[in-house]
């Protein structure tokens, strides 16, 4: 399997083999001498992309912006090593997420509460800081021009309190992150391809991801760039998919915000929610791969709707 998928438009898909590969992936974005690159991986997925601009003839210096949609780890681990070896470039971050990406001690810490240390290294290694010089923040609107193609920038809270979604007019598409959910190759089966939501810790809010997801339907895009993974074309149905995902997963959290454990029940709740969905759209994963793919998202997700009701109460 090819790391690397053109999509059209100037726009090539890069797995970063976060995790597996099909874990997550980033995007470079070509228009005319330039290039954009969206989503960093982590620190392992820098020399794939390095491979990938040598094989288009594209040197370091026109690589113009470097934009993570939030500062999570498998979206921005890479930012710091990335920026080392792109010196032309200007990293384009949410005004919330800008001094983690000056200063990951942060950052790195709130991921190895997360995580585990252990873990969190094997995963990322060391997460290294930018130049102040070398940042710049985008508010809500902001345009970026990629040698004449338009991104805007929308800040889309839900996920994260420090995402934006990029909108390309040029495809007609949103490199969304994080705000539409997670959809693995796996997950694309004979009866159809399956999402689910992401709402890892520690800043899920179900009211503001409905109100972003409504705020990126408004432009009617004709595909997503989807972080976790690749491209979704025609994504309305998706769009209502994910939808009802996320009240479910608000109205389950509600319903278990007493139990013993909450976590675990809600970990439950969920986890036999998107199994259910999943094998039927991809019957042939069979129970134990489908349980053994959901599990890592369904253990964060739980994580993150119990910090959401925690939220509540104060």
């Amino acid at each position: 399997m090819s790391h690397y998928m053109d999509l059209g438009c100037g726009i090539t898909c890069i797995d970063a083999d976060y995790v597996r590969p099909g874990g997550a992936c980033c995007y470079l974005v070509e228009h005319g001498d330039q290039v954009a690159i969206i989503e960093t991986g982590i620190n392992a997925t820098v020399p794939r992309i390095e491979t990938l601009l040598a094989q288009k003839n594209v040197r370091p210096e026109q690589v113009r912006y470097v934009i993570p949609t939030h500062v999570h780890l498998d979206h921005a681990g890479g930012v710091g090593r990335l920026m080392q070896v792109l010196p032309a470039a200007t990293l384009v971050v949410h005004p919330r997420g800008a001094r983690h990406m000056l200063d990951p001690e942060r950052l790195v810490a709130g991921s190895i509460a997360v995580y585990g240390r252990e873990k969190f290294d094997a995963l990322y290694g060391k997460i290294q800081p930018v130049a102040e010089d070398r940042v710049q923040t985008a508010r809500d609107h902001s345009v970026l021009d990629l040698a004449g193609r338009k991104l805007l920038i929308r800040h889309t809270p839900g996920h994260a309190e420090h995402h934006f979604c990029i909108w390309d007019e040029r495809s007609k598409g949103w490199f969304s992150g994080d705000n539409f959910g997670l959809s693995y190759p796996e997950m694309a089966g004979s009866k159809g391809r399956y999402l689910i939501p992401t709402t890892t810790p520690v800043q899920f809010d179900p009211d503001k991801f409905l109100a972003s997801l409504e705020l990126l339907m408004s432009y009617q895009p004709q595909r997503i760039y989807l972080t976790h993974f690749s491209v979704l074309e025609n994504p309305s149905t998706m769009a209502e998919l994910l939808r009802t995902g996320i009240v479910a997963y608000r109205d389950i959290a509600l319903a278990h915000r007493n139990s013993e454990s909450p976590v675990a029940a809600i970990c439950a709740a969920i986890s036999q929610r998107e199994l259910d969905g999943l094998l039927g759209c991809a019957p042939e994963l069979g129970v134990a791969a489908a349980r053994q793919l959901l599990a890592g998202d369904m253990a964060l997700n739980a994580q993150g709707l119990s910090v959401w009701l925690q939220g509540m109460g104060r």
